[in-house]
């Protein structure tokens, strides 16, 4: 861990040297960093760019965003990393990721805690999401805002998925979390953590038979090129996450914080029309395409996913939560 830290944050500073940015964040920051893993149409990265056109357009030039898209800084682990250490500013990255170092994300990503889009964002927008993002400033972030994930699926090269019986013996890539990891298990399927840019090659190489991913991003990383059957388990609708390295946000005056705040809440709007409009794109193309799309017996993934839920929900700290999710349905 202290190894990866370490040259997480070499690499973020040696990007930020070039910049002309102070990496201790002591002083206001002309320059600020973003970071994420998804291409430069994503949603996510046109609503980062969103907030940085924002920002120079209310401070006169004095704030700009510098973003990096496409992994250019590497993984969303190590993103985490260098935003905590103050290597780069804004980092955005899946809640499942999160879970690990910050408990209460792990609410968000059990099994069936959401029934849609539609009952995500009202949590999100809610008390609930106040509350994780609350959380961050227990190491070192500050959670600014939660952006959309979609509905994540099931897709692989073998063959349509109807029931978690058609899973047995597939080796299905999973987010480096580990309720993902035991969920898959608990499904049937052999989990397979990886990186998002290792799931094409694992494919084409047969090193992985499939993935479980949102449709938007199956058709932006070309997925479809290497998995044709589509299956609509819709067993996750954990969101992304902004963060805030807490050494920039130290560093920046009064009023620049609550611009950027109120900034980055409004680019959650900015989010959601263009992930709406992409994914009825992505849905259509990936169809036109050729691709399998099926619908699956969601109340025997359900059943075979409960005793994961169950258990988490021991945690008093994820059960109010839960609760709390459950009441925006």
């Amino acid at each position: 861990m202290r190894r990866r830290q370490l040259l997480a944050g070499a690499a973020g500073m040696a990007a930020l040297a070039g910049l002309g940015v102070p990496a201790s964040g002591a002083a206001p920051r002309a320059v600020l960093t973003a970071t994420d893993v998804h291409v430069s149409d994503y949603p996510t990265v046109q609503a980062m760019r969103w907030i940085g056109e924002t920002l120079e357009q209310e401070t006169g030039g004095r704030l700009r965003l510098r973003l990096y898209h496409s992994g250019q800084l590497g993984r969303e682990a190590e993103a985490i990393d260098m935003a905590r250490f103050g290597a780069i500013d804004f980092a955005r990255v899946y809640s499942g990721a999160l879970n690990n170092a910050f408990p209460l994300t792990r609410a968000l990503c059990l099994p069936y805690v959401f029934d849609s889009v539609a009952h995500m964002r009202r949590a999100m927008d809610g008390e609930v999401g106040q509350a994780v993002l609350d959380g961050f400033a227990e190491r070192d972030l500050v959670g600014l805002a939660i952006y959309d994930s979609g509905a994540r699926c099931f897709y692989n090269a073998r063959r349509p998925i109807h029931t978690p019986a058609d899973l047995a013996g597939m080796k299905i890539r999973v987010p480096v979390s580990d309720i993902f990891i035991r969920m898959l298990r608990l499904l049937g399927a052999n989990a397979t953590p990886l990186s998002l840019g290792e799931v094409y090659s694992g494919m084409e190489t047969h090193m992985i038979d499939g993935a479980e991913n949102n449709i938007r991003s199956f058709h932006s990383s070309r997925h479809f090129e290497a998995a044709r059957y589509w299956s609509q388990s819709e067993h996750s609708y954990a969101p992304d996450v902004l963060l805030l390295s807490r050494r920039t946000w130290e560093s920046l005056a009064p009023a620049d914080r609550e611009l950027l705040r109120d900034t980055a809440r409004r680019s959650v709007g900015v989010m959601r029309q263009a992930w709406d409009a992409s994914e009825a794109s992505a849905r259509e193309q990936i169809i036109a395409a050729g691709i399998q799309s099926n619908p699956v017996d969601i109340g025997s993934f359900r059943r075979a996913a409960a005793p994961l839920l169950a258990e988490y929900r021991r945690d008093p700290r994820i059960d109010a939560l839960y609760a709390r999710i459950r009441a925006t349905a």
